[in-house]
């Protein structure tokens, strides 16, 4: 069992930075492939962003690519997700998964999701 909680979500401004967190329960969370999805009202749950078990592999979807970065530190049973020059069409409900699958953009992919943290970027 992994147990997944998010952290960072926030109200920011369009063009800023924000950083997410997604702490882990559980001694195997270094063999997990961590995924980023979110979702925005009324839409359909979307990839965002994906990492090896080890970092040393990365995925993206086209819409954040070169904006957003994933990374991971295994000491710490943590994943994170750099965002950069945030856009109003990046607010949605951001949510960390684990799985074991790769590549796996796939919410059906993940055994375990995180509840999610909101972010919000105005205009």
């Amino acid at each position: 069992q992994v147990q997944l909680v998010e952290s960072g979500g926030g109200l920011v401004q369009a063009g800023v930075s924000l950083s997410l967190s997604c702490a882990a329960s559980g001694r195997t969370f270094r063999s997990y492939t961590m995924g980023w999805f979110r979702q925005a009202p009324g839409k359909e749950r979307e990839f965002v962003a994906a990492i090896w078990w080890n970092g040393a592999n990365t995925l993206y979807s086209d819409s954040v690519k070169g904006r957003f970065t994933a990374s991971r530190d295994n000491a710490k049973n943590t994943v994170y997700l750099q965002m950069n020059s945030l856009k109003p069409e990046d607010t949605a409900v951001y949510y960390c998964a684990a799985g074991t699958i790769w590549p796996a953009k796939a919410g059906a992919n993940y055994d375990y999701w995180g509840r999610g943290t909101q972010v919000t970027v105005s205009s």
